[in-house]
C-alpha cells in the first residue's frame, strides 16, 4: 500500500461499540471491507472521506461505504465519544426486499458524494430518540442486554432510512473539498475501462501534470495511479463475483495484461483472484 491500508476484519453480521477516549494516535488513510457507521457524540473531530472533509457536530452520523478511502483527525486534548457500527455487506443484502432496503442511506451517500448526515431538529426527531436509546443500552446489564442492543440497532437503521426517504435528515454539503479533485475522481470512475494516462488527465482538466498529481495526493491521501488501480480491482471483483471468468474480468476493467492485474490484486487483497471464485 502507498498511503492507506485496510483496517479491521468483520467475522459477524455487525459489531457495535461505544467508545470514549482521548485519542493520541494519528490515523492514516485506510479502507474497510465492510460498511461503517459512526455516530459522533462529543469531541473535536474532522473526517476525511473520498476527497471531502467534514467537521462534526454532536449526533452527526458518518456513513463510510466499504472500500471508501477515509481517515480522521482528532483533537487529543478533548475526550472523543462515539458509537461505531461495522456492518457486513451480506447483512445489508439480507435486509433488501422489494419493500425495503436498509442499505439505501449508504447508496444515497455515495450517489450524493456526501457522507455525513445531520439531524435538523434533535428534540423532535424519532431518529435522535432511537440513537439515545441505543447509546443508553450500553449501560444496560439486564437480561439479554446484547440482544436488546441488536434490536435497537435494527430500529436505528429503519429510522435512519425513513429519515433519509422523507428528507428528515440532511446530507451535509461540506465546503471543505477541492472541486477539481472530485471532478478527477468522477472522471476516473466513468472511464475505468479505458486507457487513462497522467498526460491525458492533465489535458482534460487543464492542469500541469505534476501539479495535478501533487494536488490529488494531498486531498485524498493516495496517488492518482494507485486510485485508478484500486477502483479497477474493485470493478474486477464485482465482475468475478457475478460469474465472469477471471481473465475476461481482468481486461474488462481496464488492465492491459493479466500479469499486471494478478500482481496488483494479490498486493491489494493479499490473495490471488482465483480465491474469489
Amino acid at each position: 500500500m502507498e498511503s492507506y491500508q485496510k483496517r479491521g476484519y468483520l467475522n459477524s453480521d455487525f459489531r457495535i461499540f461505544h467508545l470514549k477516549d482521548q485519542v493520541d494516535t494519528e490515523f492514516d488513510y485506510h479502507t474497510h471491507n465492510f460498511h461503517k457507521i459512526t455516530i459522533f457524540i462529543s469531541g473535536n473531530v474532522q473526517y476525511f472521506i473520498e476527497g471531502k472533509t467534514y467537521t462534526l457536530n454532536p449526533y452527526d452520523i458518518v456513513l463510510v461505504n466499504r472500500n471508501d478511502i477515509h481517515c480522521i483527525q482528532v483533537d487529543s486534548s478533548i475526550p472523543y465519544e462515539r458509537i461505531i457500527v461495522y456492518i457486513s455487506p451480506g447483512f445489508m443484502e439480507a435486509y433488501r426486499t422489494t419493500e425495503y432496503n436498509l442499505a439505501y442511506c449508504f447508496e444515497q451517500a455515495r450517489e450524493k458524494q456526501s457522507y455525513v448526515l445531520r439531524i435538523p431538529s434533535l428534540e423532535t426527531s424519532s431518529l435522535y430518540k432511537t440513537t439515545q436509546r441505543l447509546e443508553r443500552s450500553f449501560h444496560d446489564h439486564e437480561y439479554a442486554g446484547s440482544l436488546y442492543r441488536q434490536i435497537l440497532f435494527l430500529e436505528f437503521m429503519i429510522q435512519l432510512n425513513r429519515a433519509t426517504l422523507k428528507e428528515g435528515i440532511e446530507y451535509l454539503d461540506t465546503k471543505l473539498y477541492n472541486k477539481k479533485v472530485l471532478d478527477i475522481m468522477n472522471y476516473i470512475q466513468d472511464h475505468l475501462t479505458e486507457t487513462i494516462s497522467m498526460d491525458s488527465l492533465a489535458s482534460v482538466f487543464y492542469l500541469s501534470k505534476y501539479h495535478m498529481m501533487r494536488l490529488f495526493k494531498a486531498e485524498t491521501g493516495v496517488t492518482i495511479g494507485h486510485y485508478i488501480t484500486y477502483r479497477r480491482l474493485l470493478l474486477a471483483r464485482r465482475y468475478i463475483h457475478s460469474g465472469m471468468p477471471i481473465t475476461d474480468a481482468c481486461f474488462a476493467c481496464g488492465f492491459q495484461s493479466y500479469s499486471a492485474f494478478s500482481r496488483a490484486y494479490k498486493q491489494e487483497f493479499k490473495e490471488p483472484p482465483r480465491k474469489l471464485k
